[in-house]
């Protein structure tokens, strides 16, 4: 669906990471997990996009995208964004998608990458599915977390849903997990990982990495779903 649109609100959710949201328009229909193309305008050309959706299904008013903002040019063009500008929205695409399909799934997430399990935990919360989430969301320190507080409480809304924050770079303050997503870890916090459908989000590198962490627990490929982010610009 190809529509013209407006942003709505500007939601800062880190010191370089805003979410864009946009009026949802009744006849849009999508699955938690899935992407969008946005377009906007920029001294006087045209520039285009694909990004998860953050939103969720169950959030009628909405559609929102999050990005974390570079140098590049289109972020200086968000940067430059303002509410009320217009945009052209372009929705939904992908197959990274969960509805209640399985009943343990294990989210592996680095940085922006959380931008599509967001949406999936959400859906999963708003809906009371019955499906086990872990979360494990790794991020360098805790000022880069985007979405914490949300997803804090709908560990307490949802009592299916257990989101691990890990930092590879703690101060001594922090008091949660730290290090690397890596195969002892799943087996700490997934105790029951080898019945559980895992799935991931961020750069090559990244999934390349949980690609290698699922053969290493001895699970087949199939059992991991992956969205790959080709770029952060």
């Amino acid at each position: 669906m190809k529509f013209e649109t407006y942003v709505k609100e500007i939601i800062p959710r880190t010191y370089n990471v805003r979410s864009f949201r946009f009026p949802r328009p009744e006849a849009l229909s999508y699955k938690p997990g899935q992407f969008l193309f946005v377009t906007i305008k920029a001294n006087g050309k045209e520039l285009s996009k694909h990004f998860s959706i953050s939103s969720s299904p169950t959030e009628k008013m909405h559609i929102e995208f999050t990005k974390k903002l570079s140098e590049s040019e289109f972020s200086t063009a968000l940067k430059a964004l303002g509410e009320g500008n217009l945009a052209r929205i372009d929705a939904p695409y992908g197959k990274f998608t969960f509805q209640g399909e399985h009943e343990r799934i294990g989210l592996l997430g680095g940085g922006i990458g959380i931008t599509p399990l967001r949406s999936i935990c959400r859906y999963c919360t708003d809906m009371r599915l019955n499906t086990k989430i872990t979360l494990l969301y790794g991020n360098r320190t805790e000022n880069d977390i985007a979405f914490k507080e949300e997803l804090e409480t709908m560990q307490q809304q949802n009592k299916n849903l257990k989101a691990v924050f890990i930092l590879n770079e703690a101060n001594s303050e922090w008091r949660g997990a730290t290090g690397r997503i890596d195969a002892e870890m799943v087996k700490k916090e997934i105790p029951d990982y080898k019945e559980t459908v895992f799935y991931t989000c961020g750069p090559p590198s990244m999934v390349e990495a949980m690609e290698k962490l699922i053969e290493n627990l001895g699970l087949p490929k199939t059992q991991l779903n992956r969205e790959y982010f080709t770029g952060y610009t």
